[in-house]
């Protein structure tokens, strides 16, 4: 069946959506002004191919089966991501990172608030515990929806860049996103994030609002206003691999030992 539907999809050019090459499956995203074709392995395993409109179908079939060996390198780098990803307890003591330090969480029976940070103490109140998760992202969602704009402000300005707002919100594995109407989102396990590499994630929406690839336009844009970016965006791969994400890894999992 995958290898009719590709000779399928092989007769004319390429369209978005997926494409099933053997095992895999892709998702294809068009860009009429792009140059070339980009492979991403992200986060939760989804394979992304980014091309450039009019490209036959079949030269994208090629590329990923040329490609097949990296492929299938990456997908076990992102179980061995997963593996380091542990689910967190909700008792005290339990460590939470907020902006690239961590905080010991606390469990009390009385406050104000479901979550809060009193004292160096990450407080969750004891009567939210069937509901920790939610309560936690929700803090940092609204300590985010705080930090985050004015944090962006002095990039958007450097940058030129018509930032009309910012929103935390759930990403999936995508640390943030941005639509042509200049809002950004950014993905609440950010505030995980060190400053620093917060702003990296910053000036990488940002620059899309220039453009909406990864072409080579695109990173001089990010180089010009954050010229040690490359340095930023590796420290981002190994320390947001260790962050809490609770999302289900379980699709990494079958990906990586096909």
């Amino acid at each position: 069946m995958a290898a009719a539907a590709v000779a399928m999809q092989q007769l004319g050019p390429v369209r978005p959506g997926p494409l099933h090459v053997g095992r895999l499956e892709i998702d294809v995203v068009v860009v009429p002004d792009r140059d070339g074709v980009r492979l991403t392995v992200e986060r939760d395993a989804r394979i992304t191919a980014t091309v450039p409109a009019g490209l036959d179908t079949a030269r994208l079939v090629a590329v990923v089966r040329s490609r097949r060996r990296w492929i299938f390198d990456k997908l076990d780098e992102r179980m061995e991501e997963a593996a380091l990803r542990s689910d967190k307890e909700f008792v005290t003591g339990e460590g939470f990172h907020y902006l690239g330090r961590s905080y010991r969480l606390k469990l009390v029976d009385e406050a104000p608030v479901p979550v809060g940070l009193v004292h160096g103490r990450l407080l969750l109140r004891r009567d939210c515990l069937d509901r920790a998760q939610d309560e936690l992202i929700a803090w940092f969602r609204g300590r985010g929806n705080v930090w985050l704009p004015a944090r962006a402000e002095p990039w958007a300005q450097r940058m030129r860049a018509p930032c009309q707002n910012i929103a935390v919100r759930r990403l999936g594995y995508r640390w943030g996103s941005c639509n042509r109407e200049g809002g950004v989102n950014i993905h609440w396990a950010a505030m995980q994030l060190p400053a620093s590499l917060v702003d990296y994630v910053l000036v990488h929406e940002l620059a899309h609002l220039h453009k909406r690839d990864h072409s080579s336009e695109f990173w001089r844009v990010v180089g010009r206003a954050m010229p040690d970016y490359q340095a930023r965006r590796d420290q981002l791969d190994r320390f947001g691999a260790q962050l809490w994400l609770p999302e289900s890894v379980n699709s990494v999992k079958q990906l990586a030992h096909r």
